[in-house]
Order: C-alpha cells, then sequence, then structure tokens
C-alpha cells in the first residue's frame, strides 16, 4: 500500500514538474543521427496536347483592336518647376493663375486628386492664410479648410473678429497627396511658384503660415513651428516687397494637442493688434 501511495506521489511530482510522455521500454539513443526522409517519387502525367486554333477564329481575335493605354500620371522633374515659374509669372489675375493651374500637367498629384484647391475667401482682403496642402474633405469640395480643422480655423478667426469674407485661404500645395501623404521636396517645389505668384496677386498686409510646413516653405527656413512661431518673420515676395508673417501652430495640430491652444491664442491676438495697427495707419 505504501508504494502504491508513493508511486502516486512520484507521478504527481512529475506532471507537476511537466512530464507528460510515458517513457517507452527500449532505451532510446538521441545522440544518433536520423537518417532523412526520402522524398515521394511523382509519376510524371503525360501532357496533353493544346487544342488547335481554328484559323477563323485566330482572324477574327486579330481583327480586334487592343484596349487603349491608360494615362499614366507624370513623373515630376526639376524641370517643371522653371515651366511652372514661367506660366505662374504670366499669370496677370487670380483668374488666370488659377486657369495655369487646371492646365497645368507638370505634378502628378493632379493625377489622383479629385479637384483644384484653390483658395477661398475675400482675394481684396488684408490677412492671408496659407496651408501646406488639402485634406478629404477639401478635395471632395474644391475648397480649403473645411473639414474638421477648418471648422476649428472659422472659429480661431471668429475670435478674433474675422471669417471668410474678411480673410483670403488657400495652401501651398492645391492638390491632396495621395491617402494625405507629405508632399515630396519636388512636389513642393514645382508648386512653390504657384503659390508665391498667388501671394503677389493677393497682396496681403499680414500673411499667417499654418503649421510648420507652411512656414518652412513662405520664410525659406529650416526651424521648426515651435521656435517660429509667436514672433513676426517676413515673406520676401518676388517683387521685392516684404511681408509680415505669422507663424501660427497648423488647426490638425491643435485638434490633436488642445492644451497648446493657449499659445495658438497668443498669436491670434498678435495678429488681431498688428491688423488693427495698419488699419489705423490707413
Amino acid at each position: 500500500m505504501a508504494d502504491t501511495i508513493n508511486l502516486r506521489e512520484l507521478l504527481h511530482f512529475y506532471v507537476d514538474c511537466g512530464v507528460d510522455d510515458a517513457l517507452t521500454d527500449e532505451a532510446v539513443d538521441r545522440f544518433a543521427v536520423a537518417e532523412p526522409a526520402k522524398p515521394p517519387r511523382i509519376e510524371a502525367q503525360p501532357v496533353a496536347a493544346a487544342p488547335a486554333i481554328d484559323p477563323q477564329r485566330a482572324a477574327a481575335y486579330a481583327a480586334v483592336p487592343a484596349s487603349p493605354a491608360r494615362v499614366q500620371a507624370t513623373v515630376p522633374d526639376e524641370g517643371q518647376s522653371e515651366r511652372a515659374r514661367l506660366m505662374a509669372r504670366e499669370a496677370a489675375s487670380l483668374a488666370e493663375l488659377r486657369a495655369c493651374l487646371e492646365q497645368f500637367d507638370g505634378c502628378n498629384l493632379k493625377f489622383t486628386a479629385k479637384n483644384l484647391v484653390f483658395g477661398d475667401g475675400n482675394d481684396a482682403a488684408d490677412i492671408m492664410l496659407v496651408g501646406e496642402a488639402p485634406g478629404r474633405d477639401e478635395d471632395i469640395e474644391g475648397r480649403p479648410f473645411v473639414g474638421k480643422s477648418g471648422q476649428l480655423l472659422d472659429r480661431m478667426l471668429a475670435a478674433i473678429g474675422l471669417d471668410r469674407s474678411s480673410a483670403y485661404i488657400t495652401n501651398v500645395i492645391p492638390w491632396r497627396p495621395p491617402g494625405n501623404r507629405t508632399p515630396t521636396p519636388i512636389e513642393t517645389e514645382i508648386c512653390r511658384p504657384f503659390i508665391e505668384r498667388q501671394i503677389e496677386l493677393v497682396k496681403p498686409k499680414v500673411l499667417v503660415a499654418l503649421g510648420g510646413p507652411s512656414s518652412k516653405i513662405l520664410l525659406g527656413t529650416s526651424e521648426g513651428i515651435m521656435r517660429l512661431r509667436g514672433s513676426w518673420r517676413e515673406h520676401k515676395a518676388a517683387s521685392g516687397d516684404a511681408i509680415a508673417t505669422m507663424p501660427l501652430l497648423h488647426p490638425a495640430y491643435l485638434l490633436r494637442n488642445p492644451a497648446h491652444k493657449k499659445l495658438a491664442w497668443r498669436d491670434l491676438l498678435e495678429i488681431k493688434a498688428r491688423l488693427k495697427l495698419l488699419t489705423s495707419a490707413g
């Protein structure tokens, strides 16, 4: 009886230790090299001969015209930047500049976007706001800043007594990048002449760069938005004019980081004070 109890306890001990396979009666040489298994022999099957093609049917197939080739998107290159500069320079009005963009095919973003997103608001306003590129909602409507970021931007403008009838809003890139990806440097360079000409034609007294990418492009700097914001800079137009520019945190960034709205509010107050000063100066 004692042996039975001891055996039961020993089995429980083995189970607790993780032993779950019974040993065989014969010892297993685990150091022996096992011979590799031979692959099964596959008997070759006879290949059926291809059916003969009827001569009349073959002639009918040959008479069918080939499918038209798909239109390939333009691969951007440095030559397109010079072409964009020439076209933008010839535009004497915003209407002509928009027509140039509608005809321009040197940027591959045009082939993936639904609509050209040119500008919105009052093109005779004293203040012009420039973002980086349109998003999904903007691409659908063909207007800048109409999604959640645009709704917040409208509230930010309203906080300092402005709306779209007293401001002009646009983007550096007029076509939505696929999947809202970041525009490539060459895509930005191709579109740069158009936004620079757009600024020259609007002639704002105050320029607001929305977000880091727009600030870097308009100010020609590599500094981040947190270093740029809160202080006035100058945008050098091709005409030689210097436009007072305030880098501002992008509304999309503020939606993700609402604690930084207090920083944007300080900058908005600076913008309001500058506009008031310019208005009183005549």
